[in-house]
């Protein structure tokens, strides 16, 4: 299965891996199909580690989410550059939309034990790495109590899973 990002700043194309994370990725592809994406943002890009999105729109309002799923991070899949994988609270089994990719390796957020859960890997990007680096480098600022928002709005446009 692959998923597409469109972003106004160029497309991404991610391998889903629903062999290793089937939970995660019907989940992402309920969220895809139903057009919850579609007018998100890039809410968070910290240089140097990751770009989050799927839960914010650009007024800065967070989306009504579907349940929480549980957390498939104990699936040997690692969080390195071009992987994306679901955001969460501390709460281990908290993700609802929100995932992130990783624009650099970031092997401390992969399972190491039942304490250090760890974040779900559930594809990795095929295309699109200069849209990625991109979004990563835009200015990024304070919007109320969040820090590393971007200044001016990176939008998804449309996410589809094929």
């Amino acid at each position: 299965m692959i998923a597409t990002i469109q972003t106004t700043l160029g497309t991404i194309k991610i391998e889903l891996f629903a062999d290793k994370a089937p939970i995660t990725v019907e989940n992402f592809k309920k969220y895809a199909e139903t057009g919850f994406f579609d007018g998100t943002i890039f809410h968070r890009v910290i240089k140097g580690f990751m770009v989050q999105g799927g839960g914010f729109t650009k007024d800065g309002i967070q989306k009504e989410t579907f349940a929480p799923i549980k957390n498939e991070a104990k699936n040997g899949l690692s969080n390195k550059r071009g992987t994306i994988a679901m955001a969460r609270t501390n709460v281990v089994d908290s993700a609802t939309s929100q995932f992130f990719i990783n624009t650099v390796d970031n092997m401390f957020l992969n399972y190491q034990n039942d304490a250090n859960y760890g974040y779900a890997v559930f594809g990795e990007m095929i295309d699109g790495f200069e849209v990625l680096d991109k979004i990563s480098a835009v200015k990024t600022g304070n919007r109320g109590y969040f820090a590393d928002w971007p200044v001016e709005d990176v939008i998804i446009e449309k996410v589809t899973v094929e």
